[in-house]
């Protein structure tokens, strides 16, 4: 293009006022009903889903503290089981260990019983052979005696005489 035909195509622009005031006020009608019909809407849906996510955001950090407190509560629960099932294996150890000290009283008193009537049973039996003996030496003694009177014997004849009489007791048993 040559500069007078630029200078020609800009002589040519005119600027039409009353056009330029038409479409400012349509533009500013437009601009009012967007703002009353669509940004209205637009923006209380904008204020609505804020809060949505505002109050999700809420509620996930209420979920959130209380999953902390389940699960505190849950390891204390978990430290008194712990407590409790070792206090439940120290009482289990102290009962056996009684058990155990009253067994052992109870073996000890049974055989103390035991030996106590082992040793009536030995004193018995020794009273008895005593007894026995006693009553042995009595009728050795009488027939000792007996044979004594029935002859007067001297020393001699009644120490043969009480030798034969052992031997003879001996062979007895």
């Amino acid at each position: 293009m040559s500069t007078t035909n630029l200078a020609l195509g800009l002589a040519e622009v005119h600027w039409n006022t009353g056009d330029i005031v038409f479409q400012l006020i349509i533009f500013l009608v437009l601009l009012a009903l967007l703002r009353k019909f669509a940004l209205g809407p637009v923006m209380n849906i904008m204020k609505q889903r804020e809060t949505y996510i505002a109050n999700e955001i809420g509620a996930a950090e209420t979920k959130n503290l209380e999953a902390q407190k389940l699960v505190e509560e849950q390891r204390e629960l978990l430290k008194q089981a712990r407590v409790e099932a070792q206090g439940l294996v120290e009482n289990a150890k102290k009962l056996g260990d009684q058990q155990k000290e009253d067994i052992i009283k109870t073996a000890r008193a049974e055989g103390e019983r035991l030996k106590e009537a082992a040793l009536k049973e030995i004193q018995q039996e020794k009273e008895q052979a005593v007894s026995a003996l006693r009553e042995q030496v009595a009728s050795l003694s009488v027939l000792i005696a007996s044979k004594v009177i029935e002859k007067e014997l001297n020393e001699e004849e009644q120490e043969k005489l009480i030798n034969d009489y052992i031997n003879e007791v001996g062979d007895m048993r």
